[in-house]
C-alpha cells in the first residue's frame, strides 16, 4: 500500500525536492501552493502524511494547522512543518499545537528522508524482478 503525502508549500522547487528525495519508495505524493488548495485536496483524500510549508500566501502553513488540530478526523495526521530561519517568532507556536517535527530550510536529502519515515510506515520500492 502506498503512503499518502501531502506536501504544501508554495515554492515548486521545495515541491520538486519532496518528490526527487522520495522517488524511490512506496509513496503517493500530492502537491498544494497553500493551505486553502490543500484542503481541498483533503477533501479528495486524506494524506498519512502532510509536509507543511510555514509560510505561504492566501492561507499559510500555521493557519492550516491549526485547522487541522482543531478537527477531530484531521487531528491524527502527522505533520512535518518546513520553516526557514526568519519563521522563528511562530515556532514556539507550532510545538504547541503538536507536529511530528520542525525542518529547518535548507533541508538536507538525508533529514528530509529520516523525518518521513519516523512519521510513517515508508517503505523504499520493490525492485523489479524478472520473469
Amino acid at each position: 500500500m502506498l503512503t499518502k503525502i501531502l506536501a504544501v508549500d508554495d515554492a515548486k522547487a521545495m515541491r520538486q525536492f519532496v518528490q526527487r528525495v522520495l522517488a524511490g519508495y512506496a509513496c503517493d505524493i500530492t502537491e498544494s501552493t497553500n493551505g486553502y488548495n490543500a484542503l481541498f485536496a483533503m477533501d479528495r483524500s486524506l494524506p498519512d502524511l502532510i509536509l507543511l510549508d510555514v509560510n505561504m500566501p492566501i492561507m499559510n502553513g500555521v493557519e492550516l494547522l491549526e485547522m487541522l488540530k482543531s478537527k477531530p478526523d484531521l487531528t491524527a495526521i502527522p505533520v512535518i512543518m518546513l520553516a526557514s530561519p526568519a519563521d522563528h517568532a511562530v515556532l514556539p507556536k507550532i510545538r504547541a499545537l503538536g507536529v511530528s517535527s520542525i525542518l529547518m530550510k535548507p533541508i538536507s536529502e538525508a533529514t528530509l528522508l529520516a523525518a518521513v519515515q519516523n512519521a510513517t510506515t515508508l517503505r523504499p520500492l520493490k525492485p523489479a524482478t524478472s520473469a
